[in-house]
């Protein structure tokens, strides 16, 4: 995949590194000539392009009417905000993605303005926080749909109420379906019939926002 990262500091010389050893074409872009030098030194296969990613014609020169991807990592919100745009409307890049360094501006990075998927340093550690406080120990092992629905893992306690009961008999969330159980080494496709057991392992598909719903039920 073309993926082009706008900002060389910290956050995108990792991303552009991370996205390089999985096997993508990365291009970024970086404004200050010193900066730029080092990452040539350190990205030897990722293109290091210095220039100023909000000008169209750098945008044009980087090829971005070919990148799958633009990512715009600077430090500064109305910078990330005017790539985003440009990228999306002007140029109609299939995946925009944008850094959200202050907060209060989280509400400006939208689909209107051309971001695709907003990304904020306090808005994930809240969410981190939030499903370690009320997820307990379910652990989520794919998301689907853009983060709409889950597949998730978990162990049914010893002490929980479903211990002993059929499955048909449970009152599941709406929009979830338990499709594996994992007894002693054993593989189970469950079925109405099947009974459950302390130290099961489920694994379940669920919609994101039901997932504490079936915390609470298997307590």
């Amino acid at each position: 995949m073309n993926i082009l990262v706008v900002g060389g500091g910290k956050v995108g010389a990792h991303l552009a590194g991370i996205l390089q050893e999985q096997g993508h074409r990365v291009t970024v872009i970086e404004l200050n000539e010193q900066i730029a030098a080092r990452l040539r030194h350190e990205l030897k296969n990722v293109q290091i392009v210095l220039g100023d990613g909000c000008n169209p014609q750098v945008l044009r020169e980087c090829g971005v009417t070919a990148m799958q991807a633009v990512v715009a990592t600077t430090g500064d919100d109305e910078d990330n905000l005017v790539v985003a745009k440009l990228a999306k409307h002007e140029y109609r890049v299939g995946r925009v993605i944008a850094r959200v360094n202050n907060p209060k501006n989280e509400w400006l990075f939208t689909q209107r303005m051309g971001v695709d998927i907003a990304l904020s340093h306090s808005a994930m550690l809240a969410r981190l926080i939030h499903e370690e406080l009320t997820l307990g120990d379910l652990v989520p092992l794919l998301k689907l749909a853009g983060g709409k629905v889950s597949l998730v893992e978990f162990t049914v306690p010893a002490t929980s109420r479903t211990v002993g009961q059929r499955i048909d008999a449970l009152h599941l969330p709406n929009e979830c379906v338990l499709a594996t159980v994992l007894r002693n080494g054993e593989v189970i496709i469950p079925r109405g019939e099947t009974m459950l057991a302390a130290g099961d392992r489920i694994i379940a598909l669920i919609r994101a926002d039901k997932q504490a719903e079936l915390v609470t039920l298997f307590d």
